[in-house]
């Protein structure tokens, strides 16, 4: 995909899975459920261990209609480590100026993590395709609203805080897509290898976004 073609791949989709887990072998069976479930856009963490290297593996072995992207990303020097080994996006907790111009050069969609105003629209304005409003867990749907008022050209994706309950307040309040975590991806069930429950939670997920979509 190009970067324009991921981006508006993420946004039709409305959900990306921020995966954090050591267990290769349960993670790869965590990304087929949900997918199932209609989640398609799966974020692995460079807190993962062997991310670069995980991420490489999962582009080459899932169907074309599953993104990888990379998430975590902090410096340049990581978001090319990640873009050689075929993430489709790279998602960041910070914003670095940096990572954006990396990604830009090498037409693959970035979405840092800013919080305030001020940081958002930098972010904006330096070339990033969607920004991560993080952690959104500490600013709720209302500040969403607040910001896509004098800015409705930025698109807006939170992350932290969003739950399958309360993903149709954070589309209401302005929300292009969504990141989204523990909520979806249910501790106890992956322990005990029932990822039924993850493809029947992603389901209901994305259930809840398309309505909230037709609702606005």
């Amino acid at each position: 995909m190009t970067r324009s073609e991921t981006v508006s791949y993420i946004c039709s989709t409305g959900v990306v899975a921020v995966i954090r887990m050591t267990d290769e072998q349960r993670l790869t069976k965590v990304v087929e459920a949900i997918a199932a479930g209609g989640v398609k856009c799966i974020e692995i963490t460079m807190t993962v261990p062997g991310a670069v290297e995980l991420i490489g593996r999962l582009v080459r072995e899932m169907p074309p209609d599953i993104v990888v992207g990379a998430g975590t990303v902090t410096d340049a020097e990581t978001a090319k480590a990640v873009i050689d080994a075929g993430a489709t996006f790279v998602v960041g907790p910070i914003l670095n100026l940096e990572v954006i111009r990396t990604c830009k050069s090498a037409d693959v969609a970035c979405m840092p993590g800013c919080y305030s105003p001020t940081e958002i629209l930098a972010g904006w304005n330096a070339g990033a395709d969607i920004i991560k409003v993080f952690p959104a867990t500490s600013l709720g749907p209302k500040f969403l609203k607040d910001i896509a008022g004098p800015f409705p050209h930025i698109k807006l994706m939170p992350t932290g805080g969003v739950s399958i309950e309360n993903v149709g307040e954070w589309v209401a309040a302005g929300a292009v897509a969504v990141g989204i975590g523990s909520d979806l991806l249910d501790k106890k069930a992956i322990q005990e290898g029932r990822y039924d429950v993850l493809t029947i939670r992603a389901a209901l997920l994305m259930r809840n976004f398309k309505e909230a979509v037709a609702a606005k």
